[in-house]
């Protein structure tokens, strides 16, 4: 990466670790090292400034984006768990973009009612306690039953609370290709059928694990074969192959339901 300053960091001059270094500084961090803390986020800052610049777009000063930025990457190193075989940059990622669609919905001018974020609130606050005990990623309907709301409530509370989107903003991206929102939108030769067909999928990933989630995102959307996967993430191509079919399954069974 070239050099790029922001919030006063020169980050050229971030140091550089290794696999096997992150995971000795994360050991060491584990057992109390301020000094093994300190570097790892350095090193870790390079991660925060990749996320800043998927909101590009954004009117908010990159520095802010920044400092937000590193506040989800604290939160990531501190509710990490290196027993579950993951890597830190495939668990602080989302920690690290959910930090900064808060500071942007935050101050976003779009007004939504007390009552229903008090309901987003909830439900978010329900998903994270519930992802504690849970093997799979609770659906938005056991959200809801969680918290005494129905589930349309907390769907339109979600959806009021949730970052817009723009119509550049990129739905596919394969090296110098890229479709943009617009780019997907649909025609008037596009059939009821088609569009049903789309939402059914939409609803069907939501109920997917957030793990093979990824690894079908990797797969069918990035284009990435298995082997790359493993080497993204962390885990064998053998993993990666029961994670993918596993996936495959749950869609296929919630389709036919459909």
């Amino acid at each position: 990466m070239s050099k790029v300053t922001i919030s006063g960091i020169d980050t050229s001059l971030l140091p550089k670790l290794s696999s096997k270094e992150c995971d000795e500084l994360l050991f060491q961090i584990s057992q109390g090292s301020a000094e093994a803390r300190d570097l790892f986020l350095r090193a870790n800052m390079r991660l925060v400034l990749s996320m800043v610049g998927r909101f590009s777009r954004s009117q908010e000063s990159a520095d802010d984006l920044f400092q937000v930025g590193m506040v989800g990457l604290l939160k990531a190193l501190d509710n990490f768990d290196v027993s579950q075989g993951v890597k830190f940059s495939t668990y602080a990622v989302p920690m690290i973009i959910g930090e900064i669609r808060r500071y942007l919905r935050d101050r976003t001018t779009i007004k939504v009612p007390r009552s229903m974020r008090d309901t987003a609130y909830l439900a978010l606050k329900a998903r994270e306690n519930m992802l504690k005990t849970a093997v799979e990623e609770p659906s938005m309907m056991e959200i809801a039953e969680e918290i005494g709301v129905p589930y349309q409530s907390v769907a339109c509370a979600l959806d009021a609370v949730s970052e817009p989107l723009s119509l550049h903003d990129s739905v596919f991206s394969d090296g110098d290709d890229s479709v943009e929102i617009m780019d997907s939108l649909a025609d008037e030769k596009e059939s009821a059928d088609v569009w049903s067909e789309k939402i059914s999928l939409y609803e069907a990933l939501k109920n997917i694990p957030e793990r093979e989630l990824l690894v079908v995102k990797l797969r069918y959307f990035d284009g990435k074969t298995q082997v790359e996967i493993s080497d993204l993430i962390g885990i064998s191509q053998a993993q990666v192959s029961r994670l993918e079919k596993s996936a495959i399954s749950k869609l296929q069974a919630a389709l036919l339901c459909d």
